[in-house]
């Protein structure tokens, strides 16, 4: 990994320096420039430094250069820029043997083991059962599949989870709408409970149920078989539609099981021996003398925990004063499942209306002694689907919305995941449909698959011709264009590390939109199949190898390489 190399070489220009410590090469940070003018990697340790050394940064910036390690194979000499940064730019020997390289590792190029086995374990979409998936969890399904298919690239043992909300009064309220709807298909007179579910999908429901055995639960008032039914029928569905979007999961976990399994019992007996927890109707004041935390919701004492010794701003109730818990017991009880299965770490993906458990939930498990680090949570801001420059309303209690099947059907599952992706999760997005049903150069996710299917094209017409890529690299790269493309390619593995790493899996389809762009110019600048034969087999392997990054990287987002599409191609040069 040239990211290594550089850091390395970094790491011992401190040492050399005598300046090495810990916490400075914790501060080694390295860039790709976008003007390539700035070299092909660059890092700004030098500014960083240059107070704390007492030195002015462009002459710390000269000393760490001359004292980096020299790598030929990959790089030329360090050099140093404006005022104070390091550059780095590739050799000519590195950049002309790399796509022979890509074609050796194929699938695996961009690949590597970073993180040496560590197992982390993504939790996402995890939507209330009481209604088809819309497209606020497709964009979490986005999120999270790409998110595990990343840090499986970067070397963790990933698994990907969907935690099952079935505990609560929504599945009820479930349960309720659907015997409602049902008795209204037999000629019963029978009305939706208050906040009853209204959309058409909960009639869809009634019609699938075993009529004989629905009407017998009717007769006796059973709303818990309709609860059992509808759950069932429910989680089938968004299991069937998940999985043509290709979002996988290696477990869905039910939270039921953390009350059947004893587990929420187990976690409070745990944090009560630690001494965490106390009794009280007003929680204590906390260690700082801060104001106290809001009453417990009933007058009876409640069981709180001292959350607030590990930052949350106030002590949390995590047992009613009636013994029921709140809402942060079962979810400390899960992860604490999480962490006796052997996961290090927890990524949770959550909805901008549960940011304000981030904190408590944290705590908490600090206080059950997890480390501080377990928990990692991410929030997916909303979606906003436009049609015709307007916004498109979505109300899952009155069925008016988009589901996730409609925008498959509508837009198509890759184009789909490929905007997701585009925006961060912290970031509202602004889905606009009209334009992802373009097949233009506009749409970017058409753009780069239309890129992958005209290097397809010109592979073949160059085999038609009996040309293959070249089995040995060029000595030098020498057009512009050519050189930009290669430049290119190289800084993938990079992105895929960084984009793991950062928790930012835009990176990947900003990227491939560059790449795209990057080839599309050489394309039109430089003639691949002529009558230089070397030449054409040399951009030939330069071709190829652009194809198996851009195919990697949509790979990594879940979506199709096509080889051929239905647009015309332009004539193959």
């Amino acid at each position: 990994m040239v990211w290594t190399r550089l850091t390395d070489s970094l790491t011992a220009a401190l040492e050399t320096l005598g300046v090495w410590s810990e916490e400075r090469a914790a501060r080694i940070e390295l860039a790709i420039p976008r003007d390539p003018a700035h070299g092909d990697w660059t890092t700004n340790i030098a500014m960083l430094l240059a107070k704390d050394l007492k030195q002015p940064p462009r002459v710390l910036a000269q000393q760490i250069a001359q004292a980096c390690v020299s790598d030929p194979a990959v790089f030329g000499p360090a050099e140093v820029a404006g005022p104070g940064f390091v550059n780095f730019r590739y050799a000519s020997g590195y950049l002309a043997a790399l796509p022979a390289r890509i074609a050796a590792e194929g699938d695996g190029f961009g690949h590597h083991d970073h993180a040496h086995g560590l197992r982390i374990q993504v939790e996402y979409v995890s939507a209330n059962p009481t209604g088809p998936l819309n497209v606020v969890n497709a964009r979490a399904a986005a999120v999270g599949a790409t998110l595990v298919r990343l840090l499986r690239a970067t070397g963790h043992e990933a698994e990907g989870e969907f935690y099952v909300n079935d505990a609560g009064n929504q599945v009820d309220l479930l349960g309720a709408s659907v015997a409602a709807r049902f008795a209204e298909s037999v000629g019963i007179s029978a009305s939706l409970p208050e906040n009853g579910y209204q959309g058409s999908y909960i009639a869809d429901v009634a019609a699938q149920l075993p009529a004989a055995d629905a009407r017998l639960a009717l007769d006796r008032g059973d709303i818990g078989w309709f609860r059992e039914q509808a759950l069932d029928r429910m989680l089938a569905w968004q299991r069937r539609d998940l999985a043509d979007y290709g979002a996988e999961f290696s477990q869905w976990f039910r939270e039921s099981r953390v009350h059947e399994s004893g587990d929420v019992g187990k976690s409070l007996a745990e944090l009560e021996a630690r001494g965490m927890t106390y009794r009280a109707v007003k929680p204590e004041v906390d260690a700082s003398g801060g104001e106290r935390a809001a009453e417990t919701p009933d007058a009876s004492e409640a069981t709180w925990l001292r959350t607030s010794r590990f930052g949350d701003d106030k002590d949390r109730v995590i047992v009613k004063g009636n013994g029921s818990p709140t809402y942060l017991l079962p979810d400390v009880a899960y992860h604490r499942d999480k962490r006796n299965r052997g996961f290090r770490h927890a990524i949770d993906l959550w909805g901008p209306d549960h940011h304000g458990h981030i904190l408590p939930l944290k705590a908490a498990l600090e206080a059950l002694g997890l480390e501080a680090d377990f928990l990692e949570v991410l929030i997916v801001q909303q979606v906003n689907l436009l049609s015709g420059g307007q916004p498109v309303k979505m109300s899952k209690r009155a069925g008016e919305f988009i589901t996730l099947r409609d925008l498959m059907d509508d837009v198509g599952a890759d184009c789909a995941k490929f905007f997701f992706l585009l925006r961060g999760t912290s970031a509202h997005l602004d889905f606009d449909l009209d334009l992802a049903k373009q097949q233009n150069d506009e749409n970017p996710a058409f753009y780069v698959q239309y890129a992958h299917a005209r290097i397809c094209s010109v592979l073949r017409f160059a085999a038609e011709r009996g040309l293959e890529p070249a089995t040995q690299a060029v000595s030098e790269w020498t057009a512009p264009e050519e050189l930009a493309l290669v430049r290119t390619l190289a800084t993938f593995p990079e992105v895929v590390r960084g984009a793991a790493w950062s928790r930012e899996p835009q990176r990947i389809p900003i990227y491939l939109m560059e790449t795209a762009a990057s080839f599309h110019r050489f394309y039109h600048q430089c003639r691949v199949v002529t009558d230089d034969v070397a030449q054409s087999r040399a951009r030939l392997e330069l071709v190829d190898a652009t194809r198996t990054v851009v195919r990697n990287g949509l790979g990594l987002m879940g979506v199709s390489a096509p080889e051929r599409m239905e647009r015309a191609m332009e004539p193959v040069a």
